[in-house]
């Protein structure tokens, strides 16, 4: 098992797969983008999935989130999505993704043996997503979307965040467009992420307001008969249920005492936290010819490290030097 000083084991991998991403969001990067890794630094197929499987063989890992950057911009895609499906015990198969070429790949991947999506829409309107995401290309993730849930890709998940002045009026219109398609949405406080380190604690909309901003609208009963766990999420009935409506409150009410997750970089780097400062290297101890056996004891080493909490409300906060897109959110 990967458990840490605390108790915590962690049973949920996030794989980057490239560092990648074919928008240039305002709260991830620079309109430039950024420098991306260089190839021969990107774990291969066939190194990824080996590690993988030590993660769900050797270390009682049970889901395995595909991530970016992009994932859809990794080449071979349905290929990995399959070897991954392979493992014995198959792991709970999902990806999060900008929607942006899902209309074509949603069938693929279902295919291969994808269980389900998540897929970031922040937005209905394409003036505003534009200004957001610095592309035209709302029309593509709606499509991306629409296929996903056609494709049996369930529960099709949505991620929304929203920023003070931008899209903070959006959430009622962002709810009643995904109940009205069976999409399950999930808001997230903004996290001090981003490439430029602009983040700022002000333009934040908390979970708070969101819940006030959704509550004219709607009426939101917490779902006392879903069992969290370690879901990020807490959970809302809306207007009664069954549908619901889910808030991350990352930054306001933290939730680091429940974490099950580890994330991999597409580099082969173990990452305990998306705001960790440290990371160990699994990508040189594998070229350097290390058996299987001593990379699950470099991870479960990794993984003992894993600090109490990201400590984001701490007066001594860093931010991460390395950026969302390189580290697989």
């Amino acid at each position: 098992m990967l458990t840490d000083a605390y108790g915590r084991v962690a049973t949920d991998l996030r794989v980057s797969l490239t560092d990648r991403c074919n928008l240039r969001c305002t709260y991830c990067m620079p309109p430039e983008g950024l420098e991306w890794l260089p190839r021969p630094d990107v774990l291969t197929d066939d190194e990824l999935i080996r590690l993988v499987r030590i993660a769900v063989r050797d270390l009682g890992v049970t889901q395995v989130r595909f991530t970016g950057g992009e994932p859809l911009l990794r080449r071979g895609l349905p290929g990995i999505v399959a070897r991954a499906a392979e493992l014995v015990p198959r792991p709970e198969l999902s990806l999060t993704t900008n929607g942006i070429g899902l209309a074509r790949l949603a069938a693929p991947l279902r295919d291969a043996g994808l269980d389900r999506v998540n897929v970031s829409l922040d937005t209905l309107s394409q003036e505003t997503f534009t200004r957001l995401a610095r592309r035209d290309r709302l029309a593509d993730v709606l499509a991306g979307l629409a296929a996903a849930a056609r494709t049996g890709l369930a529960p099709v998940k949505v991620n929304a965040v929203l920023m003070r002045g931008v899209n903070d009026h959006e959430a009622p219109a962002l709810l009643r467009y995904c109940l009205d398609r069976g999409y399950r949405l999930r808001f997230i406080e903004q996290m001090p992420l981003d490439a430029q380190h602009g983040w700022r604690r002000a333009d934040m909309v908390t979970a708070d307001e969101i819940m006030a901003s959704l509550s004219g609208e709607f009426t939101l009963k917490p779902d006392d008969d879903a069992d969290r766990g370690s879901a990020p999420a807490e959970e809302f009935l809306v207007d009664g249920g069954p549908a619901t409506v889910g808030i991350i409150a990352s930054v306001t009410r933290p939730f680091c005492g429940s974490c099950d997750r580890v994330r991999l970089t597409a580099d082969g780097q173990v990452r305990n936290c998306l705001f960790a400062r440290q990371e160990s290297d699994l990508r040189g101890r594998l070229r350097a010819g290390a058996s299987d056996a001593e990379l699950a004891d470099s991870w479960r080493q990794a993984v003992a490290g894993k600090l109490p909490g990201h400590g984001i409300n701490d007066p001594g906060f860093l931010q991460p030097t390395r950026p969302m897109s390189a580290i697989g959110g």
